[in-house]
This record gives C-alpha cells, structure tokens and sequence, in this order.
C-alpha cells in the first residue's frame, strides 16, 4: 500500500463535487471506513489505556471509567478523520471495489 500523497489526493473525493449517485456512493463508503477505522482505533487505544491505573489525586471510580471510555472515543473519531493510519481509505476502497464488481456503482 502506497501512502504517496498524489496517489492519496487522487483517490480522495473533491468536497464540492455536484451531487450524483456515484458521489453518493463514494460518500457512503468513504463514511463506511471512516467509521470502520474510527471503532479499531477505540479499540486499540482502550487495549492501551487498560493497564494504567487511575489517578487518586484526580478521583477514579466508575465515572473515571465511564469518561475514559467517552475520551478513547473521541480520540478515535480525531485520529480516523485525519486518515493518518490508512485503515479507512483501505476499507473504502475495498467497498467500492466490491461494488464495482457487484455492478451497482453507476
């Protein structure tokens, strides 16, 4: 898998792209990985953060749990948009490969 930034841009969908089913398309897969990435992603860094004990100083107990939890999430949702991991773009592809095959991009 290449990370050159030409091939990248070239793969990328222009944001003020006139709406046409197969932007449509793209759109709904591209979200799909997004989404993909942004829920591995959670759960790679909640496998991080599982080992590191709460701080006293701070508080702990399960409202600590439950915000970490919150915080992991949101993490995930900034990493998988930037796109730095290649999880997503590599899924999106993947759906629309699929779809091509299956006939049902436009």
């Amino acid at each position: 898998m290449s990370n050159d930034p030409s091939l990248l841009a070239a793969n990328a969908i222009a944001p003020s792209a006139p709406a046409t089913p197969a932007n449509a398309t793209h759109e709904a897969a591209k979200k799909a990985g997004e989404d993909f990435e942004s829920f591995f992603l959670s759960q790679a860094f909640e496998n991080m953060f599982a080992g590191i004990d709460t701080d006293p100083l701070f508080g702990g107990g399960n409202a600590e749990s439950v915000y970490r939890s919150l915080l992991m999430q949101e993490y995930s949702k900034v990493a998988a948009k930037s796109g730095t991991t290649g999880i997503g773009d590599a899924v999106t592809r993947e759906i629309l490969r699929l779809q091509e095959a299956q006939g049902k991009t436009p």
